[in-house]
């Protein structure tokens, strides 16, 4: 049978896997076609691409997980085949047979194997016949309360609820005590259905210091199948991965190849075809537990492509043409060590809460050799609250891992991000931190190092002041007032009659500030971004970025914002209404729990909040009864949004 005709290609998701399936679309010579949202109207991905096509709506529900909406702007776009991404329709069984049906090409596993691998529950019941050792748990079908209570105590505290039919951390809950299984079990289940369509939980043992290590496969039409070595994704928040590398720290030969075949066996049991991942539990003592089967590419592909230097979405391409896999097992190259890391819009300092707003400031590390950027988003673009929080990935490839190590952290301390806040100041204390550098890996790695990934905000010294204020009036325009550019009133060089020149600051930085008072010939000179300061003959040279009327300054290794205020506003601003909780994000509210004149114990869950497809709920900071709401279920609110009024008794 001849090659299927592949000329065009239309990707079915958002954001950086969307740019970088494009990205080698186009590399072998085929056309691309985006779909967006209406609020992705104007995305970076939609941008990229050849054709766009909108397919309305906001929220994921309404646009991208459209099935008919994403087969229509197929036929409509000329496009043969489609890529699903990551994500949203990647696993869904019925994606892949309505493709198929439409007479398409769906860039994926057949429908078979989704259905076989994409159930957690029937995954670990497949594995259970084939030998695969299994965590101890719960997969069966019957989904209510008493049922999962009775599992739990049977398994053992802790518990880890998990979505049957997704990933990504969502529809995903720790259960430390049975106390809080109700409404764990609750909150699980409405995450799932809203990012999956599918409410169905399994329960398994929560493992203590487990490492979370994944085999990449790829299998072709004609029974060719193989492994390409591991990755290593323990440090995670949230259940989510927040960095990846590959090959996996420690590892032997011996059990690369013990937990590769496995793998390869697993994706010949439900005739797989594509790109996928099985992913595993290892413990200290090498015995390794098959967890679960994503049927799509990952997340984390990249450090799987710079140790073997394959592209994987051009494996894809050629597999759905027919063709044979290019290498045998044997060919497989391990080269070199890669780490990779995710950048969200998220506050890792109030519980990594998804962060949503303007891009006012976005610089991208320098590619070269070892360094490598995948991202969705450019500078000035709204990071809203319908979509994953993530931005895009570094990936750094060096000889050895320490090498990596090192080209990664200069990639972090050149990126420059603002206008919201982010993880990469978290994502750079990771990889610097001793623990990180010796290959101390497990999935408690996170908590165990929280004071020093996450430390209490201390205060600015008096040297970053200084510099912060030379720095800032280095930035300023040379003329204060375009209406009289002659007058040396209106000039910002602190002209003063008969007295020295000086200028005066009022400076604000992550909820600290200070009056300053300089001398406006000063010490320091900037030019462009480049910032000299001199103090007793040493010149030290820093990084700052004037951005509208903020000053971005490089200090200690974090990228610090800057700005002016006025005292009397900011004293005025500070007030806040008396007992009144507000929304930590942008988002909707899905379930308002009390009423006014409520009583309500401290801890009280009051409202939750859906944004970026995870649930947050609003807690009552102590006993009290509820004056009033500002809320209803279904409603669309804005970080800062009065909720709750909360009266203390």
């Amino acid at each position: 049978m001849s090659a299927p005709v592949l000329t065009t290609v239309l990707v079915a998701n958002r954001g950086e896997i969307a740019c970088r399936v494009m990205r080698t679309a186009k590399a072998l010579g085929l056309a691309t076609v985006a779909v967006h949202s209406a609020t992705d109207r104007e995305a970076r991905h939609s941008r990229e691409a050849d054709i766009r096509v909108d397919l309305g709506g906001s929220k994921a529900a309404d646009s991208y997980l459209q099935i008919d909406k994403l087969i229509a702007a197929a036929k409509a776009s000329g496009a043969q085949a489609i890529h699903p991404g990551y994500g949203f329709l990647s696993e869904n069984a019925g994606f892949a047979r309505a493709i198929e049906a439409a007479g398409l090409i769906f860039l994926g596993p057949p429908a078979s194997a989704i259905d076989a691998m994409g159930s957690k529950s029937a995954a670990k019941a497949l594995m259970e016949t084939a030998g695969v050792p299994l965590v101890p748990g719960y997969h069966g079908e019957a989904q209510d309360l008493e049922t999962f209570r009775a599992a739990c105590e049977r398994i053992g505290y802790p518990v880890l609820l998990k979505a049957t039919a997704g990933g990504g951390g969502k529809g995903m809950k720790v259960v430390e005590d049975v106390s809080q299984l109700a409404e764990a079990l609750a909150s699980a289940q409405r995450e799932a259905q809203s990012s999956f369509g599918d409410s169905r939980m399994l329960v398994e043992k929560y493992l203590l210091k487990p490492r979370h290590v994944e085999i990449q496969v790829f299998a072709d039409q004609h029974g060719n199948c193989l492994y390409l070595n591991e990755r290593d994704c323990s440090i995670q928040r949230r259940h989510q991965k927040v960095v990846e590398e590959a090959p996996a720290p420690g590892l032997t030969v011996e059990l690369r190849r013990a937990m590769g075949e496995a793998a390869v066996r697993s994706a010949q049991a439900i005739g797989y075809v594509g790109a996928g991942t099985v992913e595993f539990l290892l413990d200290a003592r090498g015995e390794f537990f098959f967890m679960e089967m994503n049927t799509r590419l990952q997340v984390e592909h990249p450090v799987t492509e710079a140790i073997t230097g394959l592209d994987l979405v051009a494996w894809q391409i050629r597999v759905a043409r027919g063709e044979v896999l290019p290498i045998t097992q044997q060919q497989v190259p391990l080269n070199g060590h890669a780490i990779e890391v995710r950048l969200y819009a998220e506050d890792p300092a109030n519980d990594f809460l998804p962060a949503t707003g303007r891009l006012a400031l976005y610089r991208e590390s320098a590619e070269g050799p070892g360094r490598r950027v995948d991202s969705g988003v450019v500078e000035g673009d709204e990071i809203s609250p319908f979509y994953d929080p993530m931005l895009g990935k570094l990936i750094a490839w060096g000889e050895d891992r320490e090498q990596a190590r090192l080209r990664l952290l200069s990639m972090l301390d050149e990126f420059a991000i603002g206008g919201l806040k982010t993880n990469i100041n978290f994502l750079r204390r990771i990889i610097a931190h001793p623990a990180f550098a010796a290959a101390e890996l497990d999935t408690g790695f996170i908590p165990r190092y929280q004071e020093q990934l996450l430390p209490a905000p201390g205060e600015l010294s008096d040297a970053f002041w200084n510099v912060a204020a030379q720095a800032f009036a280095q930035s300023l325009p040379s003329i204060a007032r375009a209406d009289d550019p002659i007058s040396p009133w209106t000039a910002n060089s602190g002209l003063r009659a008969g007295l020295p020149q000086e200028i005066t600051l009022h400076l604000s930085c992550e909820g600290q500030d200070r009056a300053l008072t300089l001398d406006a010939g000063g010490n320091a000179k900037l030019t462009g971004e480049a910032l000299v300061i001199e103090h007793d003959g040493v010149r030290r040279n820093l990084r700052a970025i004037r951005q509208g009327d903020s000053l971005y300054l490089q200090w200690e290794g974090e990228l610090r914002r800057i700005q002016t205020y006025d005292p009397i506003s900011a004293v005025e601003a500070s007030h806040s209404h008396q007992g009144g909780l507000t929304a930590p994000m942008n988002g909707s509210i899905v379930r308002v729990l009390v009423e006014a004149g409520q009583s309500v114990e401290a801890g009280a869950q009051l409202v939750v909040l859906e944004a970026m497809k995870m649930e947050h709920s609003i807690r009552a900071p102590h006993a009290g009864v509820i004056k009033a709401l500002y809320c209803q279920e279904g409603e669309m609110v804005g970080e800062g949004s009065a909720l709750v009024e909360l009266e203390e008794v």
